[in-house]
C-alpha cells in the first residue's frame, strides 16, 4: 500500500513498465462520501490511444487528512470481447451508494481518426456498478442501442469524459461526453472536414435505471469536458461545462437546465490550451469562512449575506448549500505550447469566465490529463490524479492530496509541493 497526506507531495499510483513498455493513461478520480477515494486509469500496451487494453482501480481509504491506497487492481468486468476499454468517467449516485463507472468500448486496433474519414462508428458505450464502494462490481451494460440508435447514423464516433461525472442538488446523475457529429455528405459518404466535435451529457433521473442524452453543444469545436453544478444564492443552479477546444484556449458553457441543452459555448482566454488541445478537469465546491475572508482581503467578491450565512451554519456545507455561492477549482497545463507545469486554477466568481485566478503549479515539467476530486467536510481537501513524467508526461499517473490554503499560498508563483521537503512515503 502506498500513503498519501497533505505532507508528502505526490505519490505514483500508476507507473509505466519500460520493461514491456505497458504504460498508464487517462485518470480518473471519484470521492465517495464513506471516506473512499476511487482512482481509475487506463492499461495500455504504449502510450497510443489504439494500443488501450483495459482499465484498472486503486482504492483509497480517507483517514483524516491521508489517503491510505491499496494495490491496483484490473477491472475484469469492464471488458467487451473484441474490444478495447478506454475513457473511465465515474459517478456516485448518494441516495442508492452506488458507483456508476462509465466507459467507452472500441473495435481493436480502430483509430478515432479512422472513424471520423469513414464515418463509421466503432465505439459502445458502457457502464459497471459497484454497490460497495468499488469492492465488487457487476457485469458489463451496453446502452449504445438504448441510448443512441437515432444518433449513430449521424455520429462518426463518441466518447465520454474522461474524468469525472456528477450529480447534482436535483438528484439527476450526469456524465460528460461528446461525439463527432456529420453534418455533410456527398453520395452518402461523409465529408470528414464537416465532421465536427460537439460535446453534450448523458443523464439519468432515476437513480441510473435509465439513461438519456442531452442535446449536441452549437457551433463551436468542443471534445473532451467535465462540468460541475454552480448552486447560486439568487437563482437556481447552473451547469457549468469546460471543454477542450482546438482553439489554443478553453471553451465554457451553461446549462440552466441540468444539461438538457447548453447555450453557445464561448472561449475562455485566460486558460490556455496548447495547441492540440488537452482535456482538464473541474470541480465545483462551497468555501469555508476561513476562505471567504482571504478572499474578501484579496478585493474579490464575497457578499455580506453569503458571509453572514456560512458565521449562522459554520461548516456544515447542507445548511450552506443553498445560500452560498459555489467556487470553481480546474487543473490543466498551463503552458501556451506544450503539455508542462500542470497548475490549479481558482474562480471565486464561476458565472464570470473572465475571474479565474493565476495558477498554482501543483507539478513542474511534463505532464497531460488530470482530474479532482473534493472531500468537502471538514477539513476541506483537495485531490488530483494527474499524468506526468521527468522526460514526457506519460511515465506515470500519480496523486496529491493539498488543501485550500496551500493552493491559495501558491497561486500566482512558481510554488509546488514538489519543491518542498517531502515526508517519506509508508510503502506496505
Amino acid at each position: 500500500m502506498v500513503e498519501a497526506s497533505v505532507s508528502t507531495g505526490k505519490v505514483t499510483l500508476f507507473s509505466q513498465d519500460l520493461k514491456s513498455r505497458s504504460t498508464y493513461r487517462v485518470p480518473a478520480l471519484l470521492y465517495i462520501p464513506t471516506d473512499t477515494l476511487l482512482a481509475f486509469a487506463e492499461k495500455r500496451s504504449s502510450t497510443r490511444d489504439e494500443d488501450a487494453e483495459y482499465l484498472v482501480l486503486r482504492r483509497g481509504r480517507k483517514t483524516g487528512a491521508s489517503i491510505e491506497w491499496e494495490p491496483a487492481e484490473p477491472l475484469k468486468s469492464a471488458v467487451l470481447k473484441g474490444y478495447r476499454t478506454m475513457n473511465p468517467c465515474p459517478v456516485y449516485e448518494w441516495k442508492s451508494q452506488t458507483v456508476f463507472l462509465f466507459f467507452i468500448c472500441v473495435r481493436q486496433h480502430v483509430s478515432e481518426q479512422w472513424q471520423i474519414y469513414t464515418g463509421r462508428n466503432a465505439a459502445r458505450l458502457c457502464y459497471i456498478c459497484s454497490r460497495d464502494s468499488g469492492q465488487t462490481w457487476s457485469s458489463l451494460i451496453d446502452l449504445t442501442k438504448k441510448v443512441l440508435e437515432d444518433d449513430l447514423k449521424d455520429w462518426a464516433t463518441f466518447a465520454v469524459g474522461p474524468g469525472h461525472g456528477v450529480q447534482l442538488s436535483s438528484g439527476r446523475l450526469v456524465i460528460p461526453a461528446y461525439a463527432y457529429h456529420i453534418t455533410a455528405r456527398c453520395c452518402s459518404f461523409p465529408l470528414p472536414c464537416y465532421t465536427q466535435p460537439r460535446s453534450l451529457v448523458f443523464y439519468s433521473d432515476n437513480e441510473g435505471q435509465d439513461w438519456h442524452k442531452g442535446e449536441l453543444m452549437k457551433r463551436m469545436k468542443t471534445v473532451e469536458c467535465e462540468v460541475a453544478e454552480i448552486v447560486c444564492q439568487a437563482c437556481d443552479p447552473v451547469l457549468y461545462c469546460s471543454a477542450r477546444t482546438p482553439h489554443r484556449c478553453r471553451a465554457v458553457a451553461l446549462s440552466t437546465d441540468q444539461g438538457l441543452t447548453f447555450e453557445t459555448p464561448s472561449a475562455c482566454n485566460q486558460l490556455y490550451e496548447p495547441p492540440h488541445g488537452c482535456q482538464g478537469s473541474v470541480v465545483s465546491f462551497i468555501p469555508t469562512l476561513e476562505l471567504l475572508k482571504v478572499d474578501e482581503s484579496e478585493e474579490s467578491a464575497a457578499s455580506d449575506q453569503e458571509k453572514s450565512s456560512l458565521m449562522n451554519h459554520g461548516n456544515d456545507t447542507s445548511a450552506t448549500h443553498t445560500s452560498a455561492v459555489s467556487w470553481l477549482l480546474y487543473s490543466h497545463p498551463t503552458d501556451k505550447h506544450k503539455r508542462v507545469n500542470l497548475g490549479i486554477y481558482l474562480n471565486c466568481s464561476p458565472l464570470e469566465e473572465d475571474k479565474w485566478k493565476a495558477p498554482w503549479i501543483l507539478y513542474k515539467g511534463p505532464c497531460g490529463y488530470s482530474d479532482l476530486a473534493v472531500c468537502q467536510e471538514a477539513p476541506l481537501l483537495f485531490g488530483c490524479l494527474f499524468e506526468c513524467g521527468m522526460a514526457h508526461g506519460c511515465e506515470e499517473i500519480a496523486f496529491q492530496l493539498f488543501t485550500a490554503e496551500e493552493l491559495q499560498k501558491g497561486r500566482g508563483s512558481p510554488y509546488s509541493l514538489e519543491q518542498q521537503p517531502k515526508a517519506k512515503l509508508k510503502v506496505i
